[in-house]
């Protein structure tokens, strides 16, 4: 499979999806580490792509997202942003809800499959 079907396909398949260095629990960046921690602070699941074990991501995704850093949060399809953006909408009050609402869309999805 060619590197930006992939792509497509994990950013169709996860409602709440982010792209980073290492993971969640072992973040190999501080901007990483930065947007999984408000991630999970709204207290819903998420999916992770590891960019360093997935070095043609690493590769293609910026072009393909015309988005040039990692981390990148993608909900439903629309790339949110990297780190600062993340940060932003968390300390603003806006991540929280459109985690949210996105994994009971999620969820409401998989009820009716």
């Amino acid at each position: 499979m060619e590197t930006v079907e992939r792509i497509k396909q994990q950013i169709a398949e996860n409602s709440i999806l982010l792209y980073m260095k290492g993971s969640p629990k072992l973040p190999s960046c501080g901007f990483s580490a930065q947007a999984s921690q408000a991630l999970m602070s709204c207290g819903e699941k998420f999916a992770y792509v590891d960019i360093l074990q997935n070095p043609d991501i690493r590769a293609e995704l910026p072009a393909y997202a015309d988005w040039p850093t990692f981390p990148q949060l993608w909900v439903e399809g629309e790339l949110v942003g990297g780190c600062d953006i993340i940060l932003e909408m968390f300390q603003q009050g806006e991540l929280q809800p459109l985690i949210k609402e996105a994994a009971e869309r999620a969820a409401t999805n998989e009820d009716q499959e």
